[in-house]
């Protein structure tokens, strides 16, 4: 990655608009190559992303963060309004980062539990001057239990974090009745989804929606699976540090 014209992402315009019925304006072009190079070279230190080539990193990292938001993307007014959103494991800050940048009346929230990364994030935040994001280090099972980050968010979004009837119980504590959680997978099996049905009612929830859909670039199938808040959560979850990956939900007898 020496050579800088190997670090110029592709603008993909007639590509956004193909897939999303959106594109970025040219500001926003300027932020996400911006959010690339500094990733590139952090990379070095920091282990963020094996994905490093442009066209790879607009599909794997842009592309497939906001696909997941395509039903905002697609409808104007939603866009406008203010929105809570919290972005639990961000690693590199995807897909929050996409996510602010894309929508600047939403407040993001990046949550993550090494430091390391945080920090990284928050020089990002910056250098891009992103105003529209709040960066957290903690746990998400300890995050989900205290007061202030309880039911309160519109939107929570996980990508690569866990098995899905985990990130259900991330998720759904965090969410306002009436928000959404968006998990973003690769696959995802019919076993999956019949126990993930039952965890998410236990948690307040339910299965709204399952897209499956292939990447533009490479064709890859990709799935984002949107679980609403209905009820409140029980108070007894997230479970402890550790508990939910350790003893996932479907192997409790309640479920």
């Amino acid at each position: 990655m020496n050579d800088n014209n190997a670090q110029i992402l592709p603008e993909m315009n007639s590509l956004w608009q193909e897939t999303l019925n959106w594109q970025p304006t040219a500001e926003q072009q300027q932020q996400f190559q911006q959010l690339y190079q500094l990733i590139i070279i952090g990379n070095k230190k920091l282990n963020l992303t094996r994905i490093t080539t442009p066209e790879d990193f607009w599909e794997k990292h842009f592309w497939d963060s906001l696909r997941g938001i395509k039903f905002i993307l697609e409808n104007q007014i939603n866009s406008q309004e203010e929105k809570k959103v919290i972005d639990i494991g961000t690693g590199a800050g995807f897909p929050g980062l996409p996510v602010a940048i894309t929508l600047p009346k939403y407040t993001v929230t990046l949550l993550d539990s090494t430091r390391k990364k945080i920090n990284f994030i928050e020089t990002i935040l910056a250098n891009l001057a992103i105003k529209n994001c709040l960066t957290l280090t903690n746990r998400v099972e300890q995050i989900g239990r205290i007061f202030q980050h309880r039911e309160i968010y519109d939107f929570a979004l996980l990508r690569a974090v866990a098995p899905t009837i985990v990130c259900a119980e991330y998720a759904l504590p965090m969410l306002k009745i009436g928000g959404m959680a968006i998990l973003y997978r690769g696959n995802f099996t019919t076993d999956e989804q019949v126990n993930l049905q039952k965890v998410v009612k236990i948690l307040g929830g339910k299965i709204h929606t399952i897209e499956e859909f292939k990447t533009p670039l490479t064709n890859s199938i990709r799935h984002c699976i949107y679980l609403q808040k209905v009820n409140k959560t029980p108070i007894n979850y997230p479970r402890s540090v550790g508990i939910p990956t350790q003893k996932p939900l479907n192997h409790l007898n309640r479920v």
